[in-house]
């Protein structure tokens, strides 16, 4: 051998030797963690699915009582745009994530247990992308086109954000059935605009229209259309019945052709939340855009645009949207609702969302989702603030801390069976460290959740309740020293948390394939 050769033998080997201590250096650092201690990790990455290097992440303290003995921490993503982070105590997080160009993402609470490596990956959205409504493309064969993250279905940030933009896709979905008392209150410029939408129905499909959802149905239809193919009422009960069967690629096709046909204020609406529901945000979004162009007063399609910024994280936008449909109808609760909902995600409220709802609390006090939402927002905005250096501020946290309280208690006594409100009291309770009447009060959360069949944007949801109110209460026993009890609430929560991760991935999975599905029907047609 001679003397290159073998100089770039032993160049090769100590590549090899270095590639494989690499790769075995995360396994024993794993391997070297204190036992009783947690693992956080994940990964940061751009709508697009792209990882992104050099991200700040930052993991705080979730309670008040860990503040005093952890710190937060910060680390930087690698090149791969992952994050770690070790040794952690069981407890409650937040974890952030935030880069130049880029809207900020929050994941809160983030529940771990000892010896727990926990994953959550975050995603920050351009600040480009953010700024800008997508053109909408008026062609008459418009196709869907920017449909992304199939992997995590479109999820911003957590899994508790996440949810919530499912939850609140559905309530938007459900306001297609109130669509005449939405027109009326539209204004008479955008009911004459939408004065022919669905009236150019033929006798035939009026009759279809009055017919179950069935495969019979389906068939009946297919031929009215063969039949009579610019009916766009025809493709829009086509669109309903194959939604009912099963069939959203073929109810979103039906949808837009309807829409297409005749640009109405219904059409166009049922088509963005067809969309929409299936976490088809960007199209959504511009169906929606356009929508809210050509019926600027229509309350449900500001509503539903607000719906779809916030499902792509542009929070700041989705906020606008909801409180711009609010002050076009004061009285009607549907866009405070919304925007309670949204809020419920959020660090620290806008000062618009607050006097939205401070507003929805003063003409509804009877509401006791109006008092709810309106006791959180202040209750996160006293969180956002820094403590109080002087006497004023103190008085002025300890006031807004009283109106709090007030507010929830009005909402359990008009409502006794809103389980989150009875959470939140618990919280308000654990933070004055007034531990039995915090107990009491998540007591009450864990005894309504399972019974509570109210409104779809009751906040948070039903099983996420009931996961947190388990975990707190298990806290709130430790700290007056039972824990025989704090053992089997944690017990609890472990099992909810179990049974709500498995519904919403079967939920997921399903989305997920119609979104590959459109990507491959857009891909093949163009």
């Amino acid at each position: 051998m001679t003397a290159g050769h073998l100089r770039q033998t032993v160049h090769y080997v100590a590549v090899c030797v270095l590639t494989a201590l690499a790769a075995l250096a995360p396994a024993q650092a794993q391997s070297q963690e204190p036992a009783g201690t947690a693992v956080l990790r994940g990964s940061v990455r751009d709508s697009n699915g792209r990882p992104l290097p050099s991200a700040t992440v930052v993991l705080e303290v979730g309670t008040v009582e860990q503040a005093a003995t952890a710190p937060a921490q910060t680390t930087h993503t690698n090149s791969a745009g992952s994050y770690r982070f070790a040794a952690l105590q069981a407890g409650a997080y937040r974890l952030r994530a935030e880069m130049t160009g880029y809207s900020g993402a929050t994941v809160a609470p983030v529940n771990l247990a000892k010896d727990q490596t926990q994953d959550v990956d975050l995603t920050l959205i351009s600040a480009k992308t953010s700024a800008q409504a997508p053109e909408f493309f008026d062609e008459p064969q418009f196709t869907v086109a920017g449909v992304t993250q199939a992997a995590n279905s479109g999820g911003h940030g957590s899994d508790v954000v996440l949810r919530t933009t499912e939850a609140l896709a559905k309530a938007t979905v459900s306001l297609s059935k109130d669509s005449d008392k939405d027109r009326d209150r539209d204004g008479d410029k955008d009911k004459d605009k939408d004065s022919d939408s669905g009236k150019q129905s033929s006798a035939g499909s009026k009759s279809l229209a009055a017919t179950s959802s069935t495969a019979a149905t389906e068939s009946a239809l297919l031929q009215a259309v063969a039949l009579n193919p610019q009916d766009p009422a025809l493709h829009h009960r086509l669109g309903e019945v194959e939604e009912d069967l099963g069939k959203p690629l073929e109810a979103v096709r039906e949808y837009q052709r309807a829409a297409e046909l005749d640009p109405g204020e219904l059409y166009l609406f049922d088509w963005g939340t067809e969309l929409l529901n299936h976490r088809a945000l960007e199209p959504a979004t511009e169906v929606f855009t356009k929508g809210n162009r050509l019926f600027p007063k229509s309350v449900r399609m500001l509503v539903a645009l607000g719906v779809a910024w916030y499902a792509r994280g542009s929070y700041d936008q989705a906020a606008q949207c909801l409180a711009t449909a609010s002050d076009l109808a004061p009285d009607n609760p549907t866009p405070y609702l919304f925007l309670g909902k949204m809020q419920s995600v959020e660090t620290t409220p806008s000062e618009l969302s607050i006097a939205r709802l401070a507003r929805f609390a003063q003409l509804q006090p009877e509401n006791a989702l109006a008092n709810y939402y309106y006791a959180v927002s202040l209750w996160k905005q006293s969180a956002g603030l820094a403590d109080g250096s002087n006497d004023d501020a103190n008085h002025n946290n300890n006031a807004r801390s009283a109106r709090v309280e007030s507010l929830l208690l009005k909402a359990v006594h008009l409502d006794p069976k809103l389980a989150a409100a009875y959470l939140q009291l618990g919280i308000l309770y654990s933070r004055r460290a007034d531990f039995s009447r915090a107990i009491s009060a998540y007591q009450s959360a864990i005894d309504v959740a399972p019974e509570q069949v109210g409104p779809q944007l009751a906040n948070p949801p039903i099983d996420e309740t009931l996961a947190e109110a388990h975990y707190r209460l298990a806290q709130a026993y430790l700290r007056t020293g039972d824990k025989t009890h704090a053992r089997e609430e944690l017990q609890l929560h472990a099992q909810v948390v179990k049974k709500t991760k498995e519904d919403t991935e079967r939920q997921r999975r399903e989305i997920q394939d119609f979104v590959v599905s459109l990507r491959k029907r857009n891909s093949a047609s163009q």
